[in-house]
């Protein structure tokens, strides 16, 4: 039986090569020589540092270019409050976004139902397999599913006939 998942699982590689660009654009730019401007990666969460709002909002955006020019999709990253620590430093947390939450498999999954494609679709953990009789409802489930659930980064694997 045909079948795909649904998945929201960001390269990691790629997001480390873009904060690691990041981090070597802000120590070469002029504009933020002798500053705490910096970018650090932990695990699944990208921590900005700088002296103001305003720093850290063009970090954010050097940070945002390098990965939409590495191919990742931005809508990966959930902003976090910006924080401020001692001084006049602030920092802001930005959580990469890996599996899909159940609410939002809930939502996909009830989507599918109401669609009338001849299509099941059961939530497996941090994904969404999709099954179906014939290919072409599959495609259609997919072209579906990104036509009314853009705000989430899906990605389709496993595709099995």
């Amino acid at each position: 039986m045909p079948s795909f998942d649904a998945v929201c699982e960001p390269d990691m590689v790629e997001v480390r090569n873009a904060v690691e660009n990041t981090a070597k654009e802000i120590g070469t730019r002029f504009d933020f020589k002798g500053t705490s401007a910096s970018i650090e990666l932990k695990d699944k969460e990208i921590t900005l540092h700088g002296d103001a709002d305003f720093q850290l909002q063009q970090v954010q955006d050097v940070l945002l270019a390098k990965m939409a020019k590495r191919g990742v999709d931005v809508r990966f990253l959930d902003k976090g409050e910006v924080q401020k620590m001692g001084g006049d430093k602030v920092r802001q947390v930005l959580k990469v976004r890996s599996g899909i939450e159940s609410e939002h498999a809930k939502k996909l999954q009830k989507l599918i139902k109401e669609s009338k494609l001849k299509v099941q679709a059961s939530i497996q953990g941090e994904s969404v397999r999709v099954t179906g009789a014939k290919r072409d409802d599959l495609q259609q489930a997919i072209a579906l599913i990104r036509r009314e659930l853009a705000e989430l980064p899906l990605g389709f694997n496993n595709f099995r006939d």
